[in-house]
């Protein structure tokens, strides 16, 4: 497969007519200032795609729900109420089903991968189904049907909190001590070897409020390689109640007692000192950052100035899946910096371009986070491409390096024409090539979800 760009961002560089081979998933040439041949897929303006570091994708059935407000305040806590209630009336065909439309959004939105977060492993009341990794299988199935890069994250969830109480209503479809998260873990991978080459399987400890110290230690030292993903420190209850149950707040207790490295990704990591942010960064693992979701939960804003000033590695994610926008994601992230600084153009170090310094730095992180050889266009690379068109008017009048600050920052969704994932081609002419397999199913899928509330 060859295609042809008008444009193309090469490494931090713009160029003109790039052609790219594609081989076996992978990016094998690439040429600059020759011309479109016959057999080439023409595109506009060629970008790395990004990876969507963090996904819950069946919350994504709830979107719309959860926006009224009831007596007393509403918070974090009241909404996984809510959602508790939801997920105890889903079945696997269901989870399928809205994954998979979920992981279609994605790849039309201009994501090429997703990190799925996924903690719903047994029947209600919390039986395991008869094959441990069923709604994992539905996972793989969701991906497989949409051709989106999968890193498939089977969470540990023990306990109801940090204290280790006992699991309750909608957890119970949660729970695994580590000996059954570690044949769930088998079931998992034994599943990888036969799925698409590019997939990937890592472990997520859900949070330090629900794995206790023991646990996390002895999943650690027998998964010793791959991507590391955990619930760091979303809300201000959740950092009170580890520090007095631990001694320390959340990410400084991670730092002290874990080896956090270039394999862990720390979601949330919203409610962090100074002196914690600039550790994190220097330990080299990613910040998932989930800025539409932070901001729809009321989460709290991330100390971006000073970890970007450290070096920090980042990358977003969708989470609940409330709304599935790329160029929303980044600009949330910095319009939050804006709106508490008081300040413009934040998340940059030093000088330069905020379009450009979100959309590569989440490009590299997100692709860091997943375990996934992409996250830049260059010869040996996974083929994860995105292709969008310049002809936009949000976009027409932009020079070449002014474009991801028009993408970030005016673009509305729809600007994305093509995308490939591995050198898949899933998107073509801003359309999804399994759509109309994929929304049938869904929304029958939720009808008989909703007939049984």
């Amino acid at each position: 497969m060859t295609v042809h760009a008008k444009t193309a961002l090469l490494g931090s560089e713009w160029v003109q007519d790039m052609r790219l081979e594609i081989e076996d998933g992978r990016i094998s040439r690439i040429e600059t200032g020759v011309a479109k041949q016959p057999e080439d897929t023409a595109t506009d303006v060629l970008l790395p795609a990004l990876g969507n570091l963090h996904s819950h994708a069946f919350q994504r059935a709830m979107a719309g729900m959860t926006e009224v407000r009831a007596a007393g305040k509403e918070s974090f806590w009241t909404w996984r109420t809510l959602m508790y209630r939801f997920l105890d009336r889903l079945t696997p065909e269901q989870v399928e089903a809205i994954a998979a439309l979920v992981f279609m959004e994605m790849q039309e939105a201009g994501y090429a991968s997703v990190g799925e977060f996924h903690y719903v492993h047994h029947q209600p009341g919390g039986q395991p189904y008869a094959r441990l990794s069923e709604l994992s299988q539905r996972i793989f199935a969701a991906a497989d049907q949409t051709g989106i890069g999968l890193t498939h994250l089977p969470v540990l969830y023990t306990y109801g909190g940090v204290s280790q109480e006992p699991l309750v209503g909608g957890q119970l479809r949660f729970g695994n001590d580590v000996d059954q998260y570690l044949a769930l873990q088998e079931e998992c991978r034994s599943t990888q070897r036969h799925a698409k080459f590019d997939s990937v399987v890592g472990v997520a400890p859900h949070s330090l409020r629900a794995t206790s110290p023991a646990d996390l230690k002895t999943l650690l030292a027998n998964v010793p390689s791959g991507p590391v993903h955990i619930h760091i420190s979303e809300q201000v209850k959740e950092v009170a109640d580890v520090e007095a149950a631990l001694g320390q707040r959340p990410v400084a207790w991670l730092l002290d007692n874990a080896e956090v490295n270039n394999r862990w990704c720390l979601i949330h990591a919203t409610h962090m000192t100074d002196v914690e942010t600039k550790a994190m960064a220097r330990s080299g693992a990613v910040a998932g950052l989930c800025p539409i979701t932070e901001a729809n939960l009321g989460d709290g804003i991330f100390n971006g100035a000073v970890y970007v000033e450290a070096d920090g590695a980042f990358g977003v994610g969708s989470d609940s899946n409330i709304r599935i926008s790329l160029p929303e994601e980044l600009r949330t992230l910095e319009y939050s910096q804006r709106l508490r600084d008081k300040a413009r153009t934040v998340l940059v170090h030093g000088e330069g371009s905020v379009g450009h310094t979100l959309y590569t730095g989440a490009a590299r992180g997100g692709a860091q986070a997943l375990g996934r050889d992409a996250g830049e266009i260059a010869v040996g690379k996974l083929a994860d491409l995105v292709a969008i068109d310049r002809t936009h008017p949000t976009l027409c009048t932009l020079k070449d390096d002014q474009l991801l600050d028009g993408l970030c920052f005016a673009a509305p969704d729809g600007t994305v024409t093509d995308l490939w994932s591995a050198g898949r081609h899933m998107v073509r002419e801003r359309r999804h090539v399994a759509r109309d397999a994929i929304l049938p199913t869904y929304r029958t899928a939720v009808a008989q979800l909703l007939a049984s509330a």
